[in-house]
């Protein structure tokens, strides 16, 4: 790898444990990792990028995605639908789904993360069709390679199907033995342990409402003797809530923890259906949690207890969640919904987090839910991973006092000048590297056609406009 010299940067937000932002300073990159911060730093040979109009930013981590569901968004139907009404059409939809469909899905979405500054993403990828090759999850990899994002990729299922009482379709249903061996396969091929690890697995069940009890338990023996982190959707909505009371005389935290399914290993997606005790318990086992603001708003989910969670100690990390629900995926967008999002709910939750604070808890945060220590921020000796926006333009005039509270105050709703992962160049002018995007936009675009076409989708869409009209 080339050397990067990053020359005179008009801020450097560090997002180190010293909150350091740093003035017309250099970033020295040296293959995988930052070598040098400083002033009037020199490399022989280095690619140097002149930056005295840019903010360079740590690379967004994103903890928790659907990369599948880009061929299933913005449905007419969906728009006014709560969080079960809307997975029981997506459901069906995602029977269609085949390799070439979750390859092209995730280029679009790594591509789109690339794009808003994001450097690590996880994808939580649930959907198995029966009859349907298994390797779904080695077309996300071959995705991630190509687009060079730094990639966790949870493999999930769905064990437990209508026929025995939950929310998918049969023909999604896998066995406990199918979903472990999967696991177990792919930690094999994939998994990298060392530090700037750009290929990782985590063992990933969906919800207590599409798993049985044995598929948590098998996961935590799978994961804890592989030494891999564990995920999954957890008190997700009120719809959630409802279901565990009706189906089990139990909460969802009361689930978990029954099974053992809490610790430093595990962290949960939305995790908004806790009370403040079970939010307590979570704390003190070191458990983390995925705040997906814009997906939580959309669906009708409620506010995520986040001061209290930070309080006890919850590692919490932000997201875009999946496109179905969230219908985009840019990190920066999910910045400032997240310190909004709290502003207009700090009469009933108390602080809301800070504009920074919402920052770090796309850097710090998310890197820490992910069990990781070597991204996050911009250090010597961390992975080269960051982002640049110009901020030299006129919209911006006046708004320039704290760049570390920029992304959630001001916003930023364009792509990013540059992306760099592992220090690598991957998205600089407009152009992603090493993706003809033009290609796979006409190819994505006959993959979305034939979906949005089907007797699938027509027979769910009439239902649902059967359904609305009853009310």
């Amino acid at each position: 790898m080339a050397k990067i010299l990053i020359k005179n940067a008009k801020a450097v937000i560090t997002c180190d444990d010293g909150d350091r932002i740093l003035r017309s300073t250099d970033i020295l990159i040296d293959g995988k990792q930052i070598a040098e911060i400083g002033k009037d730093l020199r490399a022989d040979g280095a690619r140097v990028i002149d930056a005295c109009r840019m903010y360079v930013y740590p690379g967004l981590v994103n903890t928790h995605h659907h990369f599948l569901q880009a061929f299933t968004r913005n449905i007419p139907e969906l728009q006014q639908a709560a969080l079960f009404d809307w997975l029981i059409f997506m459901y069906e939809l995602w029977t269609l789904v085949d390799p070439e469909h979750v390859y092209y899905s995730t280029l679009i979405g790594m591509s789109e993360l690339l794009k808003s500054g994001c450097t690590t993403a996880f994808d939580h990828h649930f959907c198995f069709p029966r009859g349907v090759d298994k390797v779904l999850i080695d077309r996300q990899m071959e995705a991630a390679s190509v687009t060079g994002i730094r990639y966790h990729a949870g493999r999930s299922c769905f064990t437990l199907t209508r026929k025995d009482g939950g929310l998918p379709p049969d023909v999604l249903g896998e066995t406990v033995d199918e979903f472990i061996g999967d696991c177990e396969r792919l930690i094999e091929k994939y998994h990298e342990y060392d530090p700037f690890g750009m290929r990782r697995v985590v063992v990933a069940p969906c919800s207590p409402f599409s798993v049985t009890d044995d598929t948590i338990t098998e996961a935590i023996r799978l994961a804890r003797a592989k030494k891999v982190m564990m995920h999954s959707h957890l008190a997700e909505a009120p719809d959630e809530t409802v279901y565990m009371r009706e189906k089990h005389n139990k909460t969802s935290f009361d689930w978990a923890e029954e099974l053992g399914f809490l610790g430093e290993d595990i962290w949960y997606a939305h995790a908004i259906c806790f009370s403040d005790e079970e939010i307590r318990k979570l704390g003190a086992a070191k458990t983390g949690a995925a705040h997906c603001p814009v997906s939580n708003m959309r669906t009708c989910a409620g506010f995520m207890k986040y001061p209290l969670m930070k309080e006890t100690g919850m590692r919490i990390g932000l997201a875009v969640d999946g496109y179905g629900a969230q219908d985009g995926s840019n990190m920066l967008g999910e910045i400032r919904m997240m310190y909004l999002l709290h502003r207009v709910n700090a009469n009933n939750q108390g602080p809301a987090p800070g504009a920074y604070e919402c920052l770090k808890t796309a850097t710090r945060g998310s890197a820490a839910v992910l069990g990781r220590d070597d991204i996050g921020s911009l250090e010597a000796g961390k992975a080269a991973d960051l982002f640049m926006i110009d901020v030299d333009h006129l919209e911006f005039s006046g708004a320039l006092l704290d760049p570390g509270a920029f992304p959630a105050v001001v916003g930023y709703n364009r792509p990013v000048d540059i992306t760099i992962v592992n220090g690598e160049v991957v998205w600089e002018k407009g152009k992603l590297k090493g993706l003809d995007e033009e290609a796979v936009k006409a190819r994505a675009d006959e993959i979305a056609a034939r979906i949005y076409s089907s007797d699938i989708y027509n027979r769910e869409a009439a239902r649902m406009r059967a359904k609305r009209g009853k009310r």
